[in-house]
């Protein structure tokens, strides 16, 4: 990762077509430059990276990492097609850091990942049966429906798109990184909602 202050950035990669394949930090980054892998940036140069004296013109050699890059070919699957993998911290990105049934502001450090159909009951470890929680709701539910429990859930889950996804799991996500990602998302995002509020 790029440490810029005390601020670890990342570069977002893209593939020929322009579809994310990921976060990479520096290192990558450079690599793909080296090898003349880049097909096209965008965003601002973030980083220079320095490498050795070259001993035909004597000069250092200079690399401008931009924050986003396309690099050659197109992956071997398709990521729309894959579901993406389940983290508690995206989780709780996705549902904004607020209880699902209570409304409270939780830390991040203090929700908890629960089953909306407990696991007991044959409810799947899935994103569509998963919200965030605070412990006392989380605690009072406990091995019960919420219909069972007389809890109302405040939001519905739902599968992150690959956009949002690459939204939720990367972290200090630059504003050109996130205007690119942020054009990509379906119409009812809560995350498009989150990004509208927050450039206006």
């Amino acid at each position: 990762m790029i440490l810029k202050g005390e601020i670890v950035l990342s570069i977002l990669k893209l593939d020929a077509g322009g579809i994310p394949q990921g976060w990479v930090n520096a290192e990558e980054a450079t690599k793909h430059y080296a090898e003349k892998s880049v097909l096209w940036t965008l965003g601002e140069p973030i980083i220079q990276m320095r490498g050795g004296i070259s001993r035909a013109s004597g000069f250092q050699s200079l690399i401008e990492l931009h924050s986003i890059i396309a690099i050659r070919g197109t992956a071997k699957i398709n990521l729309f097609d894959v579901v993406p993998v389940i983290t508690k911290h995206k989780l709780f990105k996705r549902d904004r850091g607020l209880c699902a049934y209570c409304g409270d502001a939780i830390h991040e450090n203090q929700a908890e990942a629960e089953h909306i159909i407990p696991n007991s009951r044959g409810g799947k470890y899935s994103w569509m049966n998963l919200v965030i929680s605070c412990r006392p709701c989380n605690q009072h539910k406990g091995n019960r429906t919420p219909e069972q429990a007389g809890m109302d859930l405040l939001y519905t889950p739902y599968m992150p798109s690959l956009y949002e996804d690459m939204i939720l799991k990367g972290r200090n996500i630059l504003a050109d990184q996130m205007d690119f990602l942020a054009a990509n998302l379906p119409k009812n995002s809560r995350l498009l909602d989150a990004y509208i509020r927050e450039v206006n």
